[in-house]
């Protein structure tokens, strides 16, 4: 695991407390039946310090990362329909245990609402600060947003934003930076060759992934999980 210096935690702190003061919480979201189903499953399954967790919208929900990855302690805390709120408001019990590691991918479906994208970063932005300051030693790897296809004539909300996919990724890309954490390129290697739209190979709705969908997307991200 990372080694971080004193002073390194010094300037994430700040930055993190700076982003929480400043930050416009708007009215809470109202959160579906699913979603409190799954929040408060995950309230009774705690993590600890060996855990990789991998945490999103229907995306990762839909992932058997245990068995993907042929180790138990990979967690899936993916629940279909979560928005950036969503995961902010139910992070305590993600991180109550220290987990050695977090993979996040949110966004999607926050673009899908009708969010502009600066908004959508900055509520990734405070799910980062939010682990950053609460569990410190946790490793964050910031996933990008994947890519969408109109093609399928399915979920139109989000295909209809695919275009502010790619910017929203730079976003992400510098929000990494910033917050000194790993940026994951999923989308480009998702993408038919070519293309900004998800390979028709990885999909059947244009949004969400089949099993090779998901085969690559572990061999993308597997080197992080070792």
């Amino acid at each position: 695991m990372k080694q971080y210096s004193s002073s390194f935690f010094s300037k994430a702190l700040y930055g993190c407390l700076l982003l929480f003061f400043s930050f416009n919480v708007a009215a809470q979201e109202k959160h579906s039946t699913f979603y409190y189903q799954r929040a408060t499953l995950f309230e009774k399954l705690p993590t600890d310090t060996t855990d990789i967790v991998f945490l999103g919208n229907s995306i990762t929900n839909s992932a058997e990362w245990a068995e993907i990855f042929q180790n138990p302690s990979v967690k899936n805390r993916g629940i279909s329909g979560d928005i950036c709120q969503g995961v902010y408001d139910r992070l305590d019990p993600v991180i109550a245990g220290k987990p050695a590691k977090i993979f996040l991918m949110i966004g999607v479906n926050d673009l899908s609402r009708g969010a502009p994208i600066d908004s959508v970063a900055a509520g990734i932005d405070r799910i980062v600060c939010k682990i950053r300051t609460e569990s410190p030693r946790t490793e964050i790897f910031l996933q990008s947003v994947l890519p969408v296809n109109a093609d399928f004539g399915m979920f139109a909300g989000h295909t209809k934003r695919g275009a502010e996919i790619r910017p929203l990724n730079e976003k992400l890309q510098t929000l990494a930076a910033k917050r000194n954490i790993v940026y994951i390129d999923l989308f480009s290697q998702l993408t038919t060759p070519g293309t900004e739209l998800l390979n028709p190979a990885y999909t059947n709705d244009g949004l969400h992934l089949l099993g090779e969908g998901y085969l690559k997307w572990k061999e993308i991200v597997e080197p992080f999980i070792r």
